[in-house]
C-alpha cells in the first residue's frame, strides 16, 4: 500500500519536555486572551459586544476608503469591510458596537443609512440584511459560549474515561483544553474579531483533535496487549504514535486543504472562521502526538496502571 509517509521511528516521547514548555506557552496565551475577552478588552464582535450590522452593496463603484470617510465623521468607531465577490463587485459589511439599546441601535441603522443615501446620491446601495444586537444580548451569548465549551469538555472526559480509563480521558480533554486555548489565545493576540463563528470553530476543532486521540489511544491499547511489563510501556506507546503518524498526516492534510480554500474564496464573512480551523487543525495535530499520549506516560510513571 502507498504511503506519503513512510514508516518511520521517530522518539516522540522523548521529546515531551521541550513540548511541554511550547505548549505552555501556549495555554498562557489562551487564558491573557480568555481574560481579555471576559473584560470586553479584546476585539469583540456584535454577537457579544452589542452593536449594529449593515450588510448591503451599490450599483456602481465605491472605494472602501470613501464609504469609511463618509461615516467616520458622525460615528468614529465604525467598521468598514469590503465583501465584494463575482455577483456582487461592490459590496460591503458595515458594523459600530456598543449601543446603550436595541433602540438607539436601530436609531443609528437609520442614520447609517441616510449618510449613505446623501453622500453617495445616484448611487444607488442595496440592503442585503441587518442586525442590531443590544448589550444585554451580547452578555447572555458571552455566558452560553462558555457553558457550550465547558460542557464539551466534560463530556469528552467522560467519554474517554469510559472507553478507555480515567487518565486516558484527563489526559485527553487537557489536549482539547490546550488546543481551545491555544487557537482562542492566537487569534485574540493577533486582533481578529472574536464572535460566534469563532466559537462554533473552537468547538469545531475540539471534536477533530479528540478524534486524532482516540486513534493512538486504540493503537496504544493494541500495542500494550504486545509490550507486557512497565520496561515496554515508552516503548509502546512510541511505536502507537508512529505507526498512525501517516493516518493523521494524510487526515491532517486533507482538512487543511478544504479549510486553506475556504480561507482565500470563501468570502471575507468565513476568513476568521477559517483561519480559526487552519490553526486549530496544526494544532490538534501537534497535541495529539506531543500532548494527549505523553500525559499519559507522566502519570505511568508516577503511578503504574494498565489501559483496560
Amino acid at each position: 500500500m502507498f504511503r506519503i509517509i513512510p514508516e518511520t521511528n521517530i522518539d516522540f516521547i522523548g521529546r515531551r519536555r521541550p513540548a511541554f514548555v511550547l505548549s505552555v506557552l501556549l495555554v498562557l496565551g489562551g487564558l491573557v486572551a480568555f481574560g481579555l475577552i471576559l473584560t470586553g478588552q479584546a476585539n469583540l464582535g456584535i454577537d457579544f459586544a452589542g452593536g449594529v450590522m449593515l450588510q448591503g452593496h451599490f450599483e456602481e463603484q465605491v472605494s472602501i476608503e470613501e464609504l469609511r470617510s463618509a461615516l467616520s465623521t458622525q460615528f468614529p468607531d465604525i467598521q468598514v469591510t469590503n465583501v465584494a465577490d463575482f455577483e456582487q463587485p461592490n459590496a460591503f459589511i458595515i458594523k459600530t458596537k456598543r449601543p446603550e439599546d436595541e433602540a438607539e441601535g436601530e436609531q443609528r441603522l437609520s442614520q447609517i443609512e441616510e449618510i449613505i443615501a446623501t453622500e453617495f446620491a445616484g448611487n444607488s446601495f442595496i440592503r442585503d440584511g441587518e442586525h442590531v444586537i443590544g448589550p444585554a444580548v451580547g452578555e447572555s451569548l458571552q455566558k452560553d459560549a462558555r457553558w457550550a465549551v465547558m460542557i464539551s469538555l466534560i463530556g469528552i472526559l467522560i467519554y474517554i474515561a469510559i472507553r478507555f480509563d480515567f487518565r486516558s480521558g484527563v489526559a485527553a480533554t487537557i489536549a482539547t483544553f490546550h488546543d481551545v486555548l491555544a487557537v482562542l489565545g492566537i487569534m485574540v493576540l493577533l486582533g481578529k474579531e472574536f464572535d460566534l463563528l469563532i466559537v462554533v470553530a473552537l468547538l469545531t476543532l475540539a471534536g477533530y483533535s479528540l478524534t486524532d486521540t482516540v486513534v493512538v489511544y486504540d493503537r496504544i491499547r493494541e500495542n500494550l496487549k504486545k509490550y507486557r511489563g512497565k520496561a515496554q510501556f515508552v516503548f509502546a506507546v512510541n511505536q502507537s504514535i508512529n505507526d498512525v503518524l501517516s493516518r493523521t498526516f494524510n487526515t491532517s492534510i486533507t482538512v487543511l486543504f478544504v479549510v486553506v480554500i475556504l480561507f482565500f474564496f470563501g468570502g471575507e464573512v468565513l476568513r476568521n472562521f477559517s483561519l480559526a480551523l487552519i490553526l486549530g487543525v496544526l494544532v490538534g495535530t501537534y497535541s495529539s502526538i506531543f500532548v494527549a499520549s505523553p500525559i499519559v506516560v507522566e502519570w505511568e510513571a508516577r503511578k503504574p496502571k494498565r489501559f483496560k
